[in-house]
């Protein structure tokens, strides 16, 4: 129903995914091709991930580029929500389709991870986030709900709170953190337990109650950061209650808390390797990750 409502406004070559990194590939081709001006991505923020990673893999460049609309059939969806869209496929369908009968489109900031030069990592390829990343423990959550789903588990909230707990209890660096944030010009934050990176605000979602880590995020500014120095039981009680009661206007707060607002670059080294999460996507161990807030990146539809 989706495709035919959408192949009734517009010559559309719908394409289904078969295999991980496939996404990619379609938006590589749809990048490289002269006769392909949008590509609509039908799936959750993975499918949407690996799309943008394709239709980048030159670099950005807004003007030449297909533009991105994104229809949402994940989980969470949240790349699709901080656009303003609906979270049901069939309604975001809708605004789409009036959102292209008027030309409605913003051109979006992204966040770009690359290798640290001079470390271990530093032939890690170049990858582009869309809403947010993670170095430690709540990668280490991404990681473990991965791992259940492979396994036949569904992805419910009840599934992710599970893991927060069981990430909690087995992580072994929660009162002593490894991580150190550098930017250029500025003194290293150091000991942090966990980094969150965020491109837009909110964080993620609940069910249907947005997070917000670092509130202030936007797609037309550089990368928020929110770092914890401790995830004793008392904090992860104290800064999990905040989680779940922030808002727009505020977030997790506390003497074993920072926030960094609308950086253009910084690199989190950790004297242990650690999980890194991209847009919900865990992505294996890593010692070193620079960051490059990238404005006017990627034109979509809203």
């Amino acid at each position: 129903m989706l495709i035919h409502a959408l192949a009734s406004e517009m010559k559309l070559e719908a394409v289904t995914t078969e295999y991980r990194g496939h996404a990619r590939d379609l938006g590589r081709q749809a990048a490289d091709s002269d006769d392909v001006d949008l590509v609509v991505a039908l799936g959750g923020d993975g499918t949407v991930n690996e799309v943008v990673n394709g239709l980048l893999h030159r670099g950005p460049d807004p003007e030449r580029l297909p533009r991105l609309a994104v229809v949402p059939g994940g989980s969470t969806n949240v790349f699709a929500r901080a656009l303003g869209l609906p979270n049901d496929a069939v309604e975001a369908t809708g605004a789409l389709l009036d959102a292209l009968r008027t030309g409605s489109e913003r051109t979006v900031g992204l966040g770009l991870t690359s290798g640290t030069p001079g470390t271990d990592d530093a032939a890690v390829p170049d990858r582009w986030f869309t809403f947010n990343a993670g170095l430690g423990f709540d990668a280490g959550v991404v990681g473990r709900v991965e791992q259940r789903r492979e396994r036949g588990k569904k992805s419910t909230h009840a599934l992710y709170v599970r893991q927060v707990v069981r990430q909690f209890l087995g992580e072994p660096n929660r009162r002593n953190g490894t991580i150190t944030l550098e930017r250029p010009g500025e003194d290293p934050v150091t000991d942090l337990v966990v980094a969150i990176v965020s491109n837009t605000s909110p964080w993620t979602y609940l069910g249907n109650r947005p997070l917000y880590t670092s509130p202030k995020a936007s797609f037309d500014k550089g990368l928020d950061v929110l770092g914890l120095s401790r995830l004793s039981t008392a904090a992860v009680a104290r800064y999990g209650t905040q989680l779940l009661t922030s808002s727009p206007e505020r977030g997790p707060r506390g003497r074993h808390a920072v926030s960094l607002h609308d950086l253009s670059s910084f690199t989190l080294h950790s004297k242990v390797p650690l999980p890194l999460q991209m847009d919900g996507d865990h992505l294996g161990l890593r010692k070193s990750v620079t960051f490059t807030g990238v404005r006017r990146a990627l034109r979509v539809i809203v």
